[in-house]
């Protein structure tokens, strides 16, 4: 039987999602906590793969295993093993050929930076110490919109089929001196989200103007681009998939 875990991390302790042979990754951790609790080597897939010291508030992975566990109790056990960064929030049965990847329809995303100096925020959040045009941060995000082609903002050297991603959302909200960037589409490249963050980060202090992040997109080149912000005010925040995956029918909570 296969299986969705539901999850949220904070990414400070680990070096990122992926099992690595020399670094503490978040897989590792709920690897062998899964198998140490169901006392059999388990391997985890997750929705994606986050970069180092980015965290997750909600994630998705997928297990297999041959007994049907009980949401409450198997919760409750499993994040009993887990370090306080990991938590575990709900346990769903899903259809056999489910992928917790590959069958994510939608991922969102937001980047937090604040303004003024605060040591609650310091790991968590980008201090920006220039002040930033919001508004025309905003009229550069929209644009975004209008566009498929992101191989302007993806990491080098990457491996990858296609450039082309679909963003349903871009926007800046600010709350007195903190700001939240959010995003959605259907799929992300490496490194896609602190690389756009950086440029509308260098348009909101008027290095560059809102036209020029369309020359930008149509170069294709990431040289041309921003800067690409800090990993720790990164989040993962949502991975939706449709209903039909899982097994009563209905999309998790």
């Amino acid at each position: 039987m296969r299986y969705f875990l539901e999850l949220s991390y904070n990414g400070d302790p680990f070096h990122g999602w992926q099992r690595q042979p020399n670094a503490i990754s978040v897989q590792e951790v709920l690897e062998n906590s899964l198998s140490t609790l169901l006392r059999g080597k388990t391997a985890v897939v997750g929705a994606g793969r986050t970069d180092t010291g980015v965290h997750a508030k909600q994630i998705m992975a997928h297990f297999d295993h041959h007994d049907t566990l009980e949401n409450q109790d198997f919760v409750y056990k499993l994040n009993s093993i887990l370090p306080a960064e990991i938590a575990v929030h709900s346990i769903k049965k899903v259809k056999e050929e489910s992928h917790a990847r590959f069958d994510a329809i939608s991922r969102s995303y937001e980047y937090h930076l604040h303004l003024k100096k605060d040591p609650f925020l310091s790991k968590n959040s980008y201090y920006f110490r220039k002040s930033l045009d919001v508004d025309v941060m905003n009229e550069a995000a929209k644009l975004l919109l209008n566009y498929t082609n992101f191989k302007c903002f993806s990491k080098s050297k990457t491996d990858v089929k296609t450039y082309n991603c679909n963003i349903t959302e871009a926007i800046w909200i600010k709350n007195q001196d903190q700001l939240v960037f959010k995003i959605t589409a259907n799929r992300f490249l490496r490194n896609m989200v602190r690389a756009i963050v950086g440029t509308l980060i260098e348009i909101g202090i008027h290095k560059l103007y809102v036209h020029d992040l369309i020359a930008i997109i149509k170069s294709e080149d990431r040289s041309r681009a921003g800067y690409s912000v800090p990993a720790h005010g990164l989040y993962l925040t949502s991975v939706n998939y449709p209903k039909e995956i899982y097994i009563d029918g209905r999309k998790q909570r």
